[in-house]
């Protein structure tokens, strides 16, 4: 099994000692990346929950060393340079953050290091008190890693959910931000698991963020949510005040105290403002002469203290989360939301950047801002690639067997920023089996109902195999949204669909030869167009040899000649709108796929025009093999079925003549979720699971991690297979009528007598006579017909015996 996808910027994080490697927390693992090319070196694997913290020893003879924590409320010791896990520590307490201060400054008694590291961490107490009007779930608590026996019983702080530790340069103060408030502890110069530490708090009219130590003085920084900082100097000069009631030198005045609010203990504060959302990354330079901050604008601000002075560095076009320093200063790392972390020489203008280390994309946020708007993501099933549509509008193409970014292709002109409205969408993007042909749709939405536009964009791969425009169509559906796009299996021609009522087939021009070489075409042509009684056009999808294109006209799936677009047929009337089409490989069947108030996944024959079987589930993805009659689906489940399964949705995989499902997965985070059936890339990855790789079962949740298995494999039980005994599924029925319909009404037969005489006499206008003699898709809907036919039947029959 592969897994990939993890979250790269849930942490902060630390470079080695060396600064040759960076540790980043990944879901359950630290991924340790090389700073020069940001290539995978390793990672520490044990974790069962994801990792929250990852400390780095410091050490001056080269070993590595570090201590991490995870929700699952173990901490763990590792020697990273194997990597090996040296000790565990259960605390039996998720942990949400973690600091070790003793290690960044060693205390020294009589000349002796002490020799026991106190670590501070933040935890979620599982069950709270139930005597408070609000409950507090979160602690600030002592553990001793050297001589672990339990955690300590001495709580610092209950806060209402855990809050993130931050700790000074030398390890001589602790702070975290509580809302309004940001309380600091001095940690004892003798630390223990039950020595007392004093506290300060200081006060804001806003909600803190951020905030930050300076290296050198006694002086703390803070940002808030309007995207202002504050800096308070000489914090703490009361209750930290030394034996000799001075501080600095110099005696403290009460009364005179710039900037500070009343029985806050800091001699001055001020404020610095220039974002205009929230701070979301603060950070003191190691020589405490700049002051580095960023937000949601995705601009790094440099700020010089003493000249009150700042300085910018270039756009990231996304907001920044974390800026950690490396040890020997010569390296600085920025985190950011879109799970992407540079690592620059120096954060100065020009900018150089050393290496980048890029995660999948995140789902958009905006996935609901139009009707026609798409989440799905798009697979290169033979290269193994996975397109992902991007807020910056791009599309990320992620290789998920080597589990890293290849390249991204810009779909608009680049002008947004993260604080700005979002005026364009990326809305669809779709590949060819072959993956060499790409279709992507971009909305540029109207401004107070005045000048929105849809675009479809052709796109072919060159020759350093990667995708260039190749033609631009301005509304190709007058003013309607795209609901599809989908390419013909061996020649270059596609199909879009609209909610506006149509469908259009779209070919490419023929190569043509010039002077000896062939010179490739890159004009797409509008080559037929088709609808059905004006319905919404919500899914379309080719035959495997591309004889045949299904188009979803709101409830029935109407049958197409793409060479000649001519209609070969019409097929079902569901219940819902049809929103997904897909055929079962090389079978005769074909799927659908319908939401709403009565979900329905439906097996179609072709070869009889009629239901085969369907299931009422409510469906989230769908995909088939290619070479094979298998196919799988993604179903979500019940909140009161989330128990029994282990998760909210389940993986279901069918043969596409049988309604008992093969095997299943239970998985989590399905609500978003995507599957492919990929061809294994020897290239890339010759074994999985020490099997062959052939067919493969790609499953990518809501969150963009994912996992690849062998369908049959015994292995796929680590998605914690279920046994299908265990299948609670409601079956509309296997065949026929009944399987899209439902039941025929029930007639009562015991009628009066006028009744069925008038019916029977009105029989005789024998009206299904006459109605097969128009065009076929004329017919009204069949379960108009089916009644009244079989009731006048019935009637008949009971005024005959009368």
């Amino acid at each position: 099994m592969i897994r990939g996808g993890e979250n790269y910027v849930s942490s902060a994080p630390a470079f080695s000692n060396d600064g040759k490697r960076l540790l980043v927390c990944s879901g359950s693992t630290v991924s340790i990346f090389s700073t020069a090319t940001g290539s995978l070196v390793s990672s520490l694997e044990g974790h069962t929950a994801a990792v929250t913290a990852v400390v780095v020893i410091p050490s001056s003879t080269g070993l590595s060393y570090c201590w991490t924590a995870s929700v699952d409320g173990t901490i763990r010791h590792w020697d990273f340079s194997v990597p090996e896990c040296v000790k565990i520590i259960d605390l039996c307490l998720p942990i949400f953050s973690m600091v070790v201060p003793s290690i960044l400054s060693p205390r020294e008694e009589n000349g002796k290091k002490t020799a026991n590291a106190i670590a501070y961490v933040s935890v979620q107490v599982i069950n709270a008190p139930d005597n408070r009007s609000k409950p507090l779930y979160g602690q600030i608590r002592k553990c001793n890693l050297t001589h672990f026996r339990s955690v300590s019983q001495l709580i610092l702080k209950e806060t209402e959910r855990p809050e993130s530790l931050t700790i000074s340069h030398l390890g001589n103060f602790l702070g975290i931000k509580d809302k309004r408030k940001l309380h600091i502890w001095a940690v004892p110069k003798k630390d223990s698991d039950s020595a007392v530490s004093k506290k300060i708090t200081l006060h804001h009219t806003k909600t803190f963020t951020v905030l930050a130590f300076h290296p050198t003085e006694r002086t703390v920084a803070a940002g808030d949510v309007t995207g202002r900082i504050l800096i308070w100097h000489e914090f703490g000069a009361q209750k930290f005040l030394n034996s000799s009631g001075l501080v600095n030198g110099r005696s403290m005045d009460q009364e005179n105290k710039d900037g500070v609010r009343q029985n806050d203990d800091a001699e001055s504060s001020v404020t610095r403002h220039w974002h205009s959302s929230g701070v979301r990354c603060l950070s003191f330079s190691s020589d405490g002469a700049y002051l580095y901050s960023g937000g949601k604008e995705g601009v790094l601000v440099i700020w010089r203290l003493d000249t009150k002075k700042n300085y910018f560095l270039p756009r990231f076009g996304s907001p920044l989360l974390y800026f950690v320093e490396s040890p020997d200063r010569s390296l600085f790392s920025i985190s950011h939301a879109d799970n992407q972390v540079l690592i620059l020489k120096k954060p100065s203008k020009p900018m150089e950047i050393i290496s980048c280390i890029s995660g999948i994309k995140p789902p958009l946020p905006s996935q609901d801002i139009c009707e026609g708007l798409s989440s799905r993501v798009a697979f290169d099933c033979t290269s193994g690639l996975l397109a992902v549509q991007t807020e910056n509008y791009a599309i990320q193409f992620y290789s998920l067997f080597a589990n890293r970014e290849v390249y991204e292709v810009q779909v608009c002109e680049r002008n947004h920023q993260p604080v700005d409205e979002v005026t364009v969408v990326v809305s669809l993007v779709e590949l060819s089996v072959d993956g060499s042909m790409m279709g992507t749709v971009d909305v540029k939405l109207p401004e107070d109902g005045i000048g929105g536009f849809i675009c479809l964009k052709f796109w072919d791969l060159d020759d350093n195999k990667r995708f260039s425009l190749s033609t631009l169509i301005y509304e190709p559906h007058r003013d309607a949204h795209i609901s599809a796009v989908a390419f013909h299996p061996t020649r270059p021609m596609a199909v879009s669909t609209s909610y506006g009522g149509d469908f259009k087939i779209w070919v490419c021009r023929e190569e043509i030869q010039q002077k000896g070489q062939m010179v490739r075409s890159s004009g797409w042509r509008c080559h037929a167009v088709g609808s059905y009684k004006n319905k919404a056009m919500r899914a379309a999808a080719f035959s495997a040899d591309g004889s045949v294109l299904a188009v979803a006209a709101d409830t029935v799936i109407t049958l197409w000649d793409p060479n000649n677009n001519v209609l070969i047929a019409v097929i079902g009337e569901t219940q819902m709108p049809i929103m997904r089409l897909v055929f079962a490989g090389k079978s005769d069947y074909l799927l659908s796929v319908c939401h709403g108030s009565k979900p329905q996944l439906s097996v179609w024959s072709m070869s009889k025009l009629v239901a085969s079987w369907s299931y009422r589930l409510q469906i989230e993805a769908v995909s088939s093999a290619i070479d094979l009659s298998y196919f799988a689906v993604l179903a979500l489940l019940p909140e009161s079925n989330e128990y029994t399964f282990k998760g909210d949705g389940i993986i279901l995989l069918f043969n596409v003549t049988d309604p008992v499902p093969v095997a299943s997965w239970s998985v989590t985070k399905a609500k978003g979720g995507r599957l492919a059936f990929l061809k294994g890339d020897p290239s890339e990855q010759a074994v999985i699971d020490g099997k062959p790789t052939q067919t493969l079962l790609a499953y990518i949740n809501g969150d963009h991690e994912y996992a690849i298995f062998h369908p049959s494999g015994g292995k796929a039980c680590e998605l914690s297979m279920t046994k299908q005994e265990d299948l609670v599924f409601e079956e509309t029925g296997q065949f026929g009528y009944t399987s899209i319909y439902g039941e025929l009404p029930k007639f009562d037969l015991k009628r009066k007598m006028d009744s069925s005489i008038s019916s029977a006499a009105s029989s005789s206008k024998r009206p299904w006579v006459t109605i097969f003699s128009g065009l076929s898709q004329s017919l009204p809907p069949l379960t108009k017909l089916c009644s009244e036919f079989l009731e006048s039947l019935l009637e008949k029959r009971t005024a005959t015996v009368e």
